[in-house]
C-alpha cells in the first residue's frame, strides 16, 4: 500500500484493517482489567451516545463522498506519481543527470521508507496545527473535534475540504521524496512494508492506533511521549482543555520542538467536543455549517 499516495488517504484501510482493531480490543480490555474504572469505555453510554451515532452515519456519508467525488477528481487533477514526475524531470532539467552509484537496494529502501515517514509526519503537524489556528481552516476541523465521545470511527469524522487538504498534502509529499529518490538513485525504490503498509504505520496500528479516539487512557511513559503521540495524548487534543496541544501524528517530537506538547495527568477528567455543541449535531450540519459564514 501506498503510505503518502492518494489511495492510503482516501480509503484508510490502516485504520479499520481487522489486526488493528484486534489489537485495539486485546490492549483496551487487558488496560481495563487492570484499570477497573475505565470499563465505562464499553458500555452503550459510549458506544451509543449520539456522537456516536453521528460518527457512525457520517462515516458512511464521507466515505460515499471520497469514493465517488473526491478520489476521482485528486486523482485525475494532483496524483502523487504526477508530482514525482514532475519533481525528477525538474531536477534533471536545472541540475543536469547524475552518476547513479550502486548503493545496495536494501539501503536505498529503507530510507526511502524511512524518508517518507519523517517528511510525511511533520508536514502532517504543519497542516494539524494551521488547521487550529487559521479561523476558516479551523470552522473545517471543529467538525473533528464536534465529537462529545469517542471511538475509532471518530477519525473519519473529517470535513470533506479537510479530506482535500490532507489528500493534497499526501500527493505533495509523496512526490517530493519519490521524485528525488528517482532522481538520485533511479526507479530501483521501494517502501518496507508489512501486510501491505508501511512498516511504522503497521507498528503504530498495533500499538493502539485506533486507542486514539476512545476513552482508553493508554500511555508510553514520560520519555517516549517526548518522541512517540501515544493514545491518551490524542485524547488530551480533543478535549476542550488542550485542544491546541499535541498536533503530532505519530511522532510527538514536533510537539516537543514547536513547544506544543502536554503530556497531562492519566486521572484528569476529559470533556471532549465544543462549546457550542449544536453546531454539528447531525450529519448535515457537519457538512453544511463550516461553509455558512
Amino acid at each position: 500500500m501506498e503510505y503518502f499516495g492518494i489511495h492510503y488517504f482516501f480509503l484508510n484501510e490502516n485504520r479499520i484493517y481487522w489486526l488493528y482493531i484486534l489489537s485495539a480490543f486485546i490492549l483496551a480490555f487487558t488496560f481495563v482489567l487492570k484499570n477497573p474504572r475505565y470499563s465505562f469505555a464499553f458500555s452503550k453510554k459510549i458506544w451509543w451516545h449520539e456522537s456516536a451515532k453521528n460518527d457512525y452515519l457520517y462515516f458512511i456519508v464521507i466515505s460515499f463522498i471520497k469514493l465517488s467525488i473526491l478520489l476521482p477528481l485528486i486523482t485525475y487533477f494532483f496524483s502523487g506519481k504526477d508530482v514525482s514526475l514532475f519533481v525528477t524531470l525538474y531536477l534533471e532539467e536545472n541540475f543536469g543527470f547524475i552518476q547513479k552509484e550502486k548503493y545496495l537496494r536494501e539501503f536505498v529502501v529503507v530510507l526511502y521508507t524511512l524518508t517518507l515517514f519523517i517528511v510525511g509526519d511533520l508536514s502532517r503537524y504543519v497542516l494539524h496545527r494551521l488547521l487550529h489556528t487559521v479561523p476558516f481552516l479551523w470552522r473545517l476541523h471543529q467538525v473533528h473535534h464536534s465529537a462529545e465521545v469517542l471511538n475509532p470511527l471518530t477519525f473519519y469524522r473529517v470535513h470533506p475540504f479537510e479530506n482535500i487538504l490532507f489528500a493534497l498534502r499526501y500527493s505533495l509529499v509523496f512526490g517530493l521524496v519519490t521524485g528525488t529518490f528517482i532522481y538520485i538513485f533511479g526507479a530501483s525504490i521501494g517502501i518496507v512494508e508489512i501486510a501491505g503498509a508501511n512498516v511504522f504505520v503497521f507498528v503504530f496500528g498495533i500499538l493502539g492506533a485506533n486507542l486514539r479516539h476512545s476513552h482508553i487512557p493508554l500511555r508510553y511513559g514520560r520519555f517516549l511521549e517526548k518522541i512517540f503521540t501515544s493514545p491518551y495524548m490524542h485524547q488530551l487534543h480533543h478535549s476542550t482543555k488542550y485542544q491546541n496541544k499535541n498536533y503530532g501524528g505519530i511522532l510527538s517530537i514536533w510537539d516537543y520542538m514547536f513547544n506544543s506538547l502536554e503530556v497531562g495527568k492519566t486521572d484528569e477528567v476529559l470533556e471532549f467536543g465544543l462549546k457550542n455543541k449544536k453546531v454539528h449535531s447531525n450529519v448535515f450540519n457537519m457538512l453544511i455549517e463550516p461553509l455558512r459564514k
